[in-house]
């Protein structure tokens, strides 16, 4: 294997935390080198066509990391993204994704995902990228995600609705602003209107 090969994916894993397979195309090293530095203990196998460094720490955004290595267009919300942003109690068993209407599920061996698909602005609107474990994670902020729990209040439950709308008040992580702004575009805005008007 040449030194060169093994210090081009090192400085990639640097770069980027996570390694996809597909991404020695662009550095022109042959996939096989993987394989040699896994045996060689210079890499760790985190998923299908995915991996990292022995001595890489794994924290609590591991999962989410890959996700967002693996699917790309995939944005953190709903119950995932209310954890992320620290307004719930609650630990999903899923990595709750938003993808483009007409995409297919993503197949991971883990962590397991539940996905939502929208369109236009709906999925566009709000999105944010933050940085965990070297990896940019797609999530959205905390105003829409907020909306979207009243928008899919069936789904995640009205009492998961409420208590995400009460906590980013009182954390002062949104305003009444933004937050009706989202309503407005999750078209939920007279289903929020009582409860927003009661935190004011």
């Amino acid at each position: 294997m040449p030194d060169s090969h093994a210090q081009r994916v090192l400085a990639l894993l640097d770069q980027q935390g996570l390694l996809r397979s597909s991404d020695l195309d662009a550095v022109g090293v042959p996939r096989v080198v993987l394989t040699r530095m896994r045996a060689a203990g210079l890499l760790e196998k985190v998923g299908r066509g995915l991996y990292r460094r022995p001595d890489a720490k794994a924290s609590e955004h591991e999962t989410l990391a890959v996700v967002a290595t693996k699917v790309p267009q995939a944005v953190l919300c709903l119950l995932t993204a209310l954890q992320f942003h620290e307004l719930t109690t609650q630990l999903p068993r899923q990595v709750w994704i938003t993808m483009p209407r007409g995409s297919h599920i993503p197949k991971l061996d883990y962590p397991p995902l539940r996905m939502i698909q929208a369109a236009g602005e709906a999925y566009s609107a709000g999105i944010e990228v933050v940085t965990r474990d070297s990896v940019p994670i797609r999530v959205y902020g905390v105003a829409k995600t907020v909306a979207e729990c009243f928008k899919h209040r069936n789904t995640v439950g009205a009492d998961v609705a409420l208590e995400a709308l009460k906590e980013a008040r009182a954390q002062r992580k949104a305003t009444a602003d933004e937050l009706w702004r989202y309503a407005k575009v999750c078209r939920v805005a007279n289903v929020m209107r009582p409860y927003l008007e009661a935190t004011e």
